[in-house]
């Protein structure tokens, strides 16, 4: 498992949050409200309780700071490298050693401080000896902002660093830049690392894992390595060495044979021999990539010789601690990323020869004996020189025969077109499945057209019996039509039937004619208007008369319309005839000069109600009981869209603060324990 998990360290915070943290902690935790008129010893611990609190909040969040960082020279060698590499030990240690130092400052000026206080005389030199004590801590914390700033910015970028656990099986890659490491490692684990055609496209160590034999591997994909010296390598490059130094690990060197990475072989040959020192006690397989561009067959003697040299170093790395060199097939791998071949063989091969070495190991290592002693292999001895072959009954293997032979594939249709030439070429036979009485028959070649005609429609053998039934049954409906052969042609009616059957069918045939000409042009047309209905269909005295016929008086009806058509918006409102006037005589019966003032006012106020109608009357139609029942109906409507109607009045620049300054936040002091909600 990962041992060092460098996500959980706590965040660094800079100067002056630090200060603003501590101060407001003291201010809220301890007791706040002191009176001149208490006595000496009173406020003199009232005063040293606040400098001991605050020095002992700095000690804590410093030393919390301190204990969290890993101390390099405890943690695996690898991650104190890899730290060293990225951060420079020096720096760490001196921004560490500093915040070690301000925490033991605090803690000698609250020591002081609080000496002082033991023999303050007033509440103000108390006072003033407690603002000097925090003034002094804070100075220091203040004094010691660029470790924290530095602090900080090293735990982020260690927050980021890939979780590898350096004593676990793992396979690391390494050669190049641009050969085709990240490539390789997208394809064998679920990790997703960068590939670009440029080099230095991977900057840091990338991690994934596989699986083999039931086992877990670690796949680390390490930064292109360039052939300078050391001295003269960059950050990026230094991961990878300390990777390969540190990491007991099987090693993949890369090699691409094709020389699309920028380098040629005589160069990537040259970063080989000058790191082969780090490869030394792994398993060491050379990978040549991108064969799919160029085979290995097919490179120059220069480069094939370089190859091999390599592959004889790669024969002298040990399996073990005092091993024996391994065969020549196995450290010499091609394989292409692009296509995929022999992925898997050298993810296999470096699997199963890191595997070996680690048994090996253990084997050699002196716990193995304490294991040995519980285990005991029992080989069976012969008890004579007779033969005894294995006996499997006749019934057995005739069983496992039948189970053989059912278990043959049943050729389809496919396989039999694949055997034939494929789509196109192979034609299926459609009558080898016919069920006749003879098999011969099923290749009978059979006429489809004699004499115009289909041979199918005649081909029934009971077609004699269908005509001789259909015979009958035509002479018996010829029967029956004979009996029921009666056309109405209107003779024996009287001459006002028959009138009245001429204007049914005139009726009918009209009725006809609308409809189709409805049905072919309704919806392609507009509504004509009124003023071109040459026709008069529609009309105010038609709808009279319909109203007429059904019992109903169709003044008001026709009076309503004609106050909303378009003709009458230039006439004159007429006077209602239920209008009195104001000394109860019908209006329209005076008679004389000019109206009075008050029966122009009544007239007006009459013509004012008319128009309007109150929200409460109910009208013909709307399915209301009463006018209660619609005031009612009123209410809930606008209580339904009152919460709507709100919400939508609100936009996003409504400042909406329901409550200013909620009380139990800002008034009285609070107790211990209350103060989550900041």
């Amino acid at each position: 498992m990962v041992q060092y998990n460098f996500k959980k360290i706590t965040v660094v915070p800079n100067g002056k949050d630090f200060v603003d943290i501590i101060l407001s902690r003291t201010q809220r935790q301890t007791p706040t409200v002191v009176h001149k008129g208490y006595a000496i010893s009173r406020l003199r611990q009232f005063y040293m309780r606040k400098v001991k609190y605050t020095q002992q909040n700095f000690h804590d969040k410093l030393s919390t700071i301190i204990d969290e960082f890993p101390r390099l020279d405890d943690i695996h060698p690898f991650y104190g490298d890899l730290l060293h590499v990225l951060y420079n030990k020096d720096h760490y240690k001196l921004a560490l050693g500093q915040i070690n130092t301000a925490r033991n400052l605090i803690g000698k000026i609250a020591k002081d401080y609080v000496k002082l206080l033991k023999y303050g005389d007033s509440l103000y030199r108390c006072k003033c000896l407690k603002v000097a004590a925090l003034g002094r801590m804070c100075t220091v914390i203040k004094r010691i902002g660029p470790s924290l700033a530095y602090l900080e910015q090293v735990r982020q970028h260690m927050a980021r660093l890939p979780s590898i656990d350096p004593n676990t099986r793992t396979i690391l890659i390494c050669g190049y830049p641009n050969v085709g490491k990240s490539s390789f490692i997208n394809k064998i684990t679920r990790a997703d690392v960068d590939v670009q055609p440029y080099a230095f496209t991977t900057k840091s160590l990338f991690v994934g894992h596989t699986d083999y034999k039931y086992l877990r591997y670690q796949v680390i994909d390490t930064p292109g390595i360039l052939d300078r010296p050391f001295e003269d390598r960059n950050i990026i490059e230094m991961c990878s060495i300390t990777a390969l130094a540190h990491l007991r690990a099987a090693i993949l060197f890369f090699l691409d044979i094709s020389g699309s990475c920028g380098y040629s072989i005589a160069q990537q040959a040259a970063l080989f021999h000058s790191i082969k020192s780090l490869f030394m006690n792994k398993p060491l397989i050379i990978v040549c990539n991108k064969t799919d561009l160029q085979p290995l067959e097919g490179i120059s003697e220069e480069d094939n010789k370089l190859v091999k040299e390599m592959q004889a170093e790669a024969l002298k790395t040990l399996v073990g601690q005092g091993g024996e060199p391994t065969d020549d097939d196995s450290v010499l791998l091609t394989m292409s990323t692009l296509t995929e071949e022999g992925v898997i063989a050298v993810k296999n091969a470096a699997c199963e020869r890191l595997l070996n070495q680690r048994v090996e190991i253990k084997m050699k290592s002196k716990k193995i004996n304490d294991c040995l002693n519980r285990f005991h292999v029992a080989v069976p001895k012969p008890r004579d020189q007779k033969e005894r072959p294995p006996c499997i009954p006749q019934a057995v293997l005739e069983a496992k025969a039948k189970e053989a032979a059912e278990k043959e594939k049943r050729k389809t249709e496919k396989d039999l077109e694949n055997e034939n030439g494929g789509a196109g070429v192979y034609a299926m036979n459609l009558r080898k499945n016919y069920i006749l009485a003879s098999d011969e028959w099923k290749e009978d070649i059979l006429p489809e057209i004699v004499d115009g005609h289909n041979v199918y429609d005649f081909i029934d053998p009971d077609i004699l019996q269908r005509v001789e039934e259909l015979e009958r049954e035509e002479g018996l409906r010829e029967a029956g039509a004979e009996d029921d052969d009666f056309e109405f042609d209107g003779d024996e009616l009287t001459p006002e039937q028959q009138e009245a059957l001429a204007e049914i069918r005139k009726k009918k045939s009209l009725l006809i004619q609308q409809h189709r000409i409805k049905k072919s042009n309704a919806e392609s047309r507009p509504t004509i208007p009124r003023k071109f209905d040459k026709d008069k269909q529609f009309t105010s005295e038609r709808m009279g008369r319909q109203l007429s016929s059904l019992g109903l008086d169709p003044t008001l009806a026709i009076k309503r319309m004609r106050s909303r058509s378009a003709s009458a918006r230039g006439r004159k409102r007429e006077r209602s005839p239920e209008s009195k006037s104001a000394d109860g005589r019908d209006g329209m019966d005076i008679d004389g000069d000019t109206p009075s003032k008050k029966q122009r006012l009544s007239r007006s106020l009459s013509r004012s109600r008319s128009v309007s109608r109150p929200p409460h009357e109910v009208v013909p139609g709307e399915g209301l009981k009463d006018s209660a029942q619609k005031i009612k109906a009123i209410k809930l409507a606008k209580k339904s869209v009152k919460k709507r109607n709100k919400d939508a009045r609100r936009g996003e620049a409504d400042r909406v603060i329901p409550n200013l300054k909620p009380k139990h936040l800002f008034s009285g002091k609070r107790s211990t324990g209350k103060t989550d909600r900041r």
